[in-house]
Parts: structure tokens; sequence; C-alpha cells
């Protein structure tokens, strides 16, 4: 058996292969057969749609616990900012990336420009 570091490269690795970007999951055609059978479902009338198992209300967006059970998968890029903004961000603490990702995160939900 290899030595210790050597374990956990392996463990890090093997972890990093099992992640797959939302994109690839959520973009996938849907085959003509699922797109039959959802035609079918859409003509249903609401009468016959059993909604027991669904629950009473959506939850509020404010109890939505954003990278909860979603982890987005970073991705490393240069990105040119005003020497006082990032002295600022800095100045913040140790995990001033994160809170520059949660500013821009921010801005992006609430619509930017």
């Amino acid at each position: 058996m290899g030595s210790p570091s050597s374990y956990r490269r392996r463990i890090v690795h093997a972890a990093q292969e099992k992640r797959v970007p939302a994109s690839e999951i959520f973009t996938t055609p849907i085959t003509d057969k699922q797109r039959r059978e959802l035609r079918r479902l859409a003509a249903r009338p609401d009468s016959q749609i059993d909604f027991s198992d669904a629950p009473e209300l959506r939850p509020r967006r404010a109890d939505i616990e954003v990278g909860r059970f979603y982890r987005p998968i970073k991705q490393l890029v240069s990105l040119r900012v005003d020497a006082d903004v990032l002295a600022w961000f800095r100045g913040q603490g140790k995990r001033y990336q994160t809170h520059i990702n949660e500013v821009l995160r921010r801005e992006m939900q609430t619509g930017g420009r």
C-alpha cells in the first residue's frame, strides 16, 4: 500500500471525477418517448390529477438555502479589478474570494443591469 499522502491524493482525485456540471444534467434532451408521455399527461384534465402527495405551499425564497445540496463547480479565472476594490475585499478577512463570489451571485440574482 502507498504512503498516506498518495492515498489522500487518490481520494481527492476520485471525488473530483464524480462531480458533473449541472448544465450536463439539466440540459439533456428528452427522448421521443418522454415527450409523448408529457403530452399525454398535459392533456389530462385537472380533475384526474392526484395532488394528495404535493406540498400545499411552495417554500418562500428566504427559506431556500443556496448551496445546501447543490455545490456549483468553481472555475479559476483571471479578473482585473481596481486596486482599492481588491484591498477592501481583502480587508474583509481570509475568505475574501468567497465574499466576492457572494456579492457577484447576489448581483446576478437581482438582475444586475
